[in-house]
């Protein structure tokens, strides 16, 4: 079955290798990944319109670094942090709880996890948590000022079924940028 179909051992094999490179040039990519994902979520602010396109794709550069290792893969969203309190302290809020922390926990569940729905599931979850974070505890309007910020069901649900198909989406495309990126950093 499709999401039973083990994914990840490409995964470790380049994880291994990509450890075997002297640490200043992993520290550079590290940077570099940082650097990227900060001016597409910064997008948003900058340029109205096309930015909010632009923003979602701040999860891949996290998600690719965390793929080749998981603490440089939290360094990446930490200095990306620290980036958009320079550049857009606006999206603050934003970034830790849904693009970067989808990117992150996706990007670490490869290490984990074997089959294709253990890693969509974990990333659906730590985005469904950050969501709800944002919504239920902060009374940020993250999904727009249509959702109510107070606890129901079915905005649980709806959330859910969003995080586990945008988690699917980002899961296939990180295999794609992961074979594509690999050639060339390993």
């Amino acid at each position: 079955m499709y999401f039973l179909k083990p994914i990840s051992d490409e995964v470790r094999l380049s994880q291994n290798i990509f450890n075997t490179h002297k640490k200043t040039m992993r520290l550079i990519l590290v940077s570099i990944f940082a650097c990227i994902a900060a001016i597409l979520q910064a997008a948003g602010g900058f340029l109205p319109g096309i930015g909010y396109f632009l923003s979602p794709l701040s999860t891949a550069p996290i998600l690719l670094c965390s793929m080749f290792s998981i603490p440089f893969g939290i360094m990446s969203y930490f200095l990306t942090i620290m980036l958009l309190f320079i550049l857009q302290p606006t999206e603050l809020i934003v970034f830790p709880f849904t693009t970067g922390l989808l990117g992150l926990g996706i990007g670490a569940s490869f290490s984990f996890f074997r089959k294709r729905i253990s890693i969509i599931a974990t990333g659906a979850m730590l985005l469904m948590l950050g969501i709800m974070c944002l919504l239920f505890i902060f009374h940020f309007p993250v999904l727009g000022p249509t959702v109510p910020d107070s606890f129901s069901f079915l905005t649980t649900g709806s959330i859910f079924l969003f995080a586990f198909l945008y988690s699917w989406l980002w899961v296939e495309m990180a295999l794609f940028l992961f074979k594509r990126l690999k050639m060339s950093i390993i």
